[in-house]
């Protein structure tokens, strides 16, 4: 069965895309830590992140640092946090989180409520750095 991020891939479900490629794609994250916290996945299904091919894990890291270096052009933060943790989407993925501190990247607080219209204005701005 397809997971969700596959779902967002083939457009069956929609999202706050704010960037992609032939090999990747960048989406916030509708529970976020941050404004602006964005997820990038290959657009192959692909498990665990250890299982992707060097080279291909390469072009992801390669693909999520100009989206991170777009994200702190429009979200004020002093780095843009990154983080893997491949337990609740069965497709790999890279967390990219705007932080001002290392406890802004705790998963056990409470996410932050963000409308579906700020979630499509803060995607635009990011898009436009591109």
């Amino acid at each position: 069965m397809a997971s969700i991020f596959s779902k967002i891939v083939s457009g069956e479900i929609p999202c706050h895309k704010v960037h992609e490629n032939d090999k990747f794609l960048a989406f916030l994250d509708i529970n976020p830590l941050a404004k602006g916290h964005t997820l990038v996945i290959p657009k192959v299904e692909i498990d665990y992140i250890f299982e992707i091919d060097d080279a291909l894990l390469g072009e992801m890291m390669v693909f999520a640092k100009k989206v991170g270096l777009a994200i702190e052009k429009v979200i004020p933060c002093q780095r843009i946090g990154v983080t893997v943790i491949g337990l609740e989407v069965p497709h790999a993925h890279i967390h990219l989180i705007p932080i001002h501190q290392i406890s802004d990247m705790n998963f056990a607080k409470p996410k932050i409520s963000i409308s579906h219209e700020e979630l499509g204005e803060i995607a635009a701005k990011i898009r436009s750095q591109f």
